[in-house]
C-alpha cells in the first residue's frame, strides 16, 4: 500500500482523461465541465489550458500535431495553435441530455470514447469508436456512464467500465479491426468502495483502476479478479490514471471537488487536485489518434 502526492492543486472541477506525451514530458488532462484541455509539465510546475466553450470528455494528441475531442456534441478536430474547433461527427444529436465522458486511443490510432446521460443514471449511452479516416462504429449500447478503457500488453483483450455496474469487463480484442466480442466480467469492485471510473493497464498486465467515492486506486490482476495492491489518495473522488515520466512509472491521478460541501472540502483540500505515485511498475505508453 502506497500514497499519492499532489503535484498540482488546481482545484479542478473534475479532472479526468490524462494522457502523457513522452515526446514532449507533457501530461495533457481535462477539466470536464470547464470545458477545460490542460497541459502539466512536472519539470517546471507549470499547467496552461485552453477552453473549447462546451463539456469536454476526453482529449487525445494527433499524429499531424492537431487534437481529437470527445466532448459534450460530438467528435473534433482542435488546433491548439490557432484554437480553430472543427467538427467531425455527432452520433447523439438527437440526445441533448447526453455527453461524451472518457475515452482513449488504441494502438492502431482509433479514439474509442463512450457516452452518457448527463445525470449519469440513465441508461441511454453508448461506446463508439472514430477510426483515423473519421469512420465511426457504435460498438456498445445500453450504457449509464461510460468510463475507463484499455488494453492488454498484448492487444489481445480490451477492457471496459460501465461505472454502475461496479465490474470491469474484458473483451477480446481484434487489434487489426477494432471489433470486440464475448464480454466477461474479470473484476468486481466492493460496493462499499466508491465506483471504478478511469483505468490504465501495466505492462504486466494488470489493471489500475481508480475508484469515484473511494479515496484511492486500485492494482488488479484480470486474471484472477484479486487486487494486489492500494494507492491511498487524499480526496475521495479519484477520477482515472495514467502511467508517465521518463520510465512510465510514475501513476498520475486524477480528482475532483464537484458535489462537494464545505465541511468536505475542509477534509480534503486537494480536492481537484493532480497527484502523482511512484508505482515501480512500467506502465502502457498513450497512443496518439491517426496512422
Amino acid at each position: 500500500m502506497g500514497k499519492a502526492e499532489l503535484v498540482l492543486d488546481v482545484k479542478a472541477m473534475l479532472a479526468e482523461g490524462p494522457n502523457w506525451d513522452a515526446e514532449n514530458s507533457i501530461l495533457q488532462w481535462v477539466d470536464i465541465p470547464a470545458g477545460r484541455i490542460h497541459w502539466y509539465n512536472p519539470s517546471d510546475g507549470s499547467d496552461k489550458y485552453h477552453e473549447i466553450g462546451q463539456f469536454l470528455g476526453a482529449a487525445v494528441q494527433d499524429t499531424r500535431g492537431k487534437m481529437i475531442l470527445a466532448a459534450q456534441h460530438g467528435f473534433y478536430r482542435y488546433d491548439p495553435d490557432s484554437r480553430l474547433l472543427e467538427p467531425l461527427a455527432d452520433p447523439e444529436s438527437h440526445m441533448p441530455s447526453n455527453r461524451f465522458n472518457d475515452g482513449k486511443c488504441d494502438r492502431k490510432g482509433r479514439f474509442w470514447a463512450g457516452t452518457m446521460h448527463m445525470n449519469g443514471d440513465s441508461p441511454t449511452g453508448a461506446l463508439y469508436c472514430l477510426h483515423p479516416d473519421l469512420r465511426m462504429s457504435k460498438l456498445l449500447t445500453g450504457v449509464s456512464c461510460s468510463n475507463g478503457i484499455t488494453w492488454s500488453p498484448d492487444q489481445r483483450l480490451m477492457y471496459y467500465i460501465d461505472s454502475p455496474t461496479r465490474q470491469i469487463a474484458a473483451f477480446d480484442f481484434d487489434v487489426e479491426t477494432g471489433t470486440i466480442t464475448n464480454s466477461r466480467t474479470v473484476v468486481e469492485i466492493p460496493s462499499d468502495e466508491g465506483i471504478p471510473d478511469g483505468m490504465t493497464s501495466d505492462m504486466e498486465g494488470n489493471l489500475w483502476v481508480a475508484q469515484w467515492g473511494g479515496w484511492r486506486v486500485s492494482c488488479w490482476n484480470p486474471s484472477t479478479g484479486k487486487r494486489l495492491a492500494v494507492i491511498d489518495v487524499p480526496a475521495a473522488l479519484v477520477s482515472s490514471c495514467t502511467f508517465g515520466g521518463s520510465g512510465l512509472d510514475e501513476l498520475y491521478i486524477t480528482t475532483a471537488r464537484m458535489g462537494l460541501d464545505g465541511e468536505q472540502l475542509r477534509k480534503q483540500p486537494g480536492a481537484g487536485g493532480l497527484y502523482r505515485y511512484k508505482a515501480g511498475v512500467r506502465g502502457m505508453p498513450s497512443n496518439r489518434f491517426g496512422d
